[in-house]
């Protein structure tokens, strides 16, 4: 054992995005749904914090892939 981090592929990495990015958006409209009967600003602010956790998981696995490929 060198220590090393074993090496993973683009598409497993790719299926891990999609998986999670998939289960957001099937279970976030159950949850806001839900929080607007009780209040429908924390509802829209809880949609609107989902709508840029997607774009952030996306956007940060973008800049982690251009600093690997050292562009």
């Amino acid at each position: 054992m060198d220590g090393a981090a074993p090496s993973r592929s683009p598409a497993a990495s790719a299926g891990v995005v999609f998986v999670v990015v998939f289960g957001l958006i099937l279970v976030v409209p159950t949850v806001v749904m839900w929080i607007g009967k009780y209040s429908p600003v924390t509802a829209a602010v809880i949609g609107g914090i989902a709508l840029m956790a997607i774009f952030a998981i996306l956007w940060l696995r973008a800049r982690y892939q251009q600093s690997r490929d050292g562009e």
